[in-house]
């Protein structure tokens, strides 16, 4: 009898290991609609209404068992013997079957093609997996589109930045001669960031952005403080810092001066004789915010954009060209307009140092979606543009020669480009392109990039960018992330801070997410068509024998 317990209990939990809502789906969000919440509330309670009919049926067999069993276990020791044997038997392989669906469940690799969304996040187009039924055109075509449609539209980037470099030089210089030596924060030289910097630029117009790193002026001192070296730190936080001003007096804790009455003849060598009349608070009033005061990004760039337009009054006569702000709500967009009608934009990015690292705080970042608004105006955006520039020019070097590292993330810029022109923009952009490859590049073997690779490394760029946005988790590259090597640099705060996640906003807005999903997928629709439609006169030279797509 002991036995026949022992089996109901091992059935009982079985079920219970199988049923779904032990494992619930990733992932999951809120129905739309009360009648959608009523409907799958009444398909789940049908569902739980015949599970447990099926345990009773189970029950009662088991019962009707152990009383066939009472009534046999006076046959003789012998059988009592063997049926304690076979019970024994099924015991260990109940057991068995439970330890395997248990694995089984912990290490399946990745989302299957029926629990992708969950049953209570269903989005249109998410029913398989797309990328199965995908077909790219075969090399000699992806390779004469890139030749063509890419590598030829990146031809006069050079140029381009030699002419930008050199006008933003001189507006620089014009800034720096109306600065306020006491008031104003002090110029430094500019900074390429970018696509335009690291070789990768595919959109039209051509486009710089170049970071203006600001120092204060004497006496006063930036100190940095980053979010994420806290011990508790909001989630809408963490990409974020503050820069608080300091008087060099004021950092100084313990001075004598501070403390007691100096003598006539007596002269503190720290503050110098000048400190006792201390300058106003010029600089706390008019860029910075809060007590103790931290610079605040709407008075930097409300001040930013006017020194601009007074720089470029002093230096207009020189030129045969306007310059116009390209966009209200970044200050540092700007457009050189020529007589001929034609423009060529750029962006003046305020930027603040963090210490002696190539950590920047910046005040936004144009051109890219899926942010989130800063709780304060003192929140600074922490930029790693010049990691990620020092990162790609570190790799390059250990990958072969013409690797196709960079040709990926240009042909996947371009084809989300072109679809943002044709349904908008979503919450993906460039950036979240580009941090899936650096994901890539530290996890693969240099000669896997191969220049024959092409093909391999974009589907499987593609695949990583779906599985990101199905999952809505896309890790940033540097903040929380040990795999990079030491040696570029990071702040230790940095690399031991909790990771950060990208794509943190599709989990908090669903209507943006639904919106970025169909806009990934009609681009992976729209994909071969586009990249034929730029390659249809192929020298016959580079066509090959009819074969099959390549399928993603």
């Amino acid at each position: 009898m002991a036995l026949g317990l022992f089996r109901v209990c091992l059935v009982v939990v079985t079920a219970i290991i199988n049923h779904p809502l032990l494992f619930p789906r990733e992932n999951a969000t809120v129905p739309e609609s009360e009648e959608e919440i009523i409907r799958k509330m009444q398909a789940h309670q049908e569902k739980m209404q015949l599970e447990q009919l099926r345990l009773e049926e189970e029950v009662a067999r088991l019962a009707a068992e152990r009383e066939a069993l009472e009534q046999v276990a006076d046959e003789g020791q012998q059988q009592n013997e063997t049926r304690t044997a076979w019970d024994l038997w099924s015991t260990l392989c109940m057991i068995l079957f439970l330890v395997i669906e248990v694995w089984r469940q912990d290490h399946q690799d990745g989302p299957s093609a029926d629990c992708l969304g969950g049953e209570e996040d269903e989005l249109p187009g998410l029913e398989g997996a797309p990328l199965r039924g995908l077909t790219l055109p075969n090399k000699a075509t992806l390779q004469h589109f890139y030749e063509r449609c890419i590598r030829g539209a990146t031809a006069d980037a050079a140029r381009t930045r030699e002419l930008v470099e050199g006008f933003v030089d001189d507006l620089l210089e014009a800034l720096r001669s109306l600065c306020s030596r006491d008031a104003d924060l002090e110029v430094e030289d500019f900074i390429g960031v970018d696509s335009m910097y690291e070789n990768w630029q595919v959109d039209r117009p051509l486009l710089c952005d170049l970071f203006v790193p600001f120092v204060p002026p004497e006496p006063y001192h930036f100190r940095p403080e980053l979010c994420c070296s806290r011990r508790s730190v909001p989630l809408d936080r963490q990409g974020y810092g503050q820069v608080r001003v300091v008087r060099a007096d004021e950092d100084v804790p313990g001075c004598v001066c501070g403390k007691s009455t100096l003598g006539e003849d007596m002269l503190c060598l720290l503050h110098g004789s000048h400190s006792a009349a201390r300058p106003g608070r010029g600089l706390e009033a008019l860029l910075c915010a809060g007590d103790p005061p931290y610079l605040d990004t709407a008075r930097v760039m409300k001040w930013f954009q006017t020194a601009l337009t007074r720089a470029w009054h002093r230096i207009a006569h020189k030129y045969e060209f306007d310059l116009a702000f390209g966009q209200l709500d970044s200050p540092g967009s700007l457009k050189i307009k020529f007589r001929s009608g034609k423009f060529m934009p750029f962006n003046l990015i305020p930027v603040i140092q963090c210490d002696d690292s190539d950590l920047y705080f910046v005040s936004h970042l144009p051109r890219e979606p899926c942010g989130e608004t800063p709780a304060s105006s003192t929140d600074w955006l922490l930029s790693f543009a010049v990691y990620e520039r020092h990162f790609l020019r570190m790799t390059s070097k250990a990958l072969p020669d013409g690797a196709c590292h960079l040709s990926c993330l240009q042909i996947a810029s371009f084809l989300l480009c072109k679809q943002s022109r044709l349904t908008g923009p979503s919450g993906l952009g460039n950036y979240h392109v580009k941090t899936a490859l650096l994901h890539l590049l530290l996890s693969r073997r240099p000669a896997d990039w191969q220049a024959g690779q092409l093909d391999a490394r974009l589907r499987e760029l593609l695949r990583f960018l779906e599985k990101s946005l199905l999952e809505k988790k896309l890790p940033h590259f540097f903040i929380g992330n040990r795999k990079v090597p030491e040696g570029m640099g990071l702040p230790e705060a940095v690399r031991r801070a909790e990771p950060l996640n990208l794509f943190r906003p599709f989990v908090l807005q669903r209507s943006l997410y639904r919106k970025t999903v169909d806009s990934f997928y009609e681009m992976l629709k729209n994909a071969p068509v586009l990249i034929r439609e730029y390659s249809l006169h192929i020298p016959s030279d580079q066509a090959s024998p009819p074969h099959k797509a390549v399928v993603l």
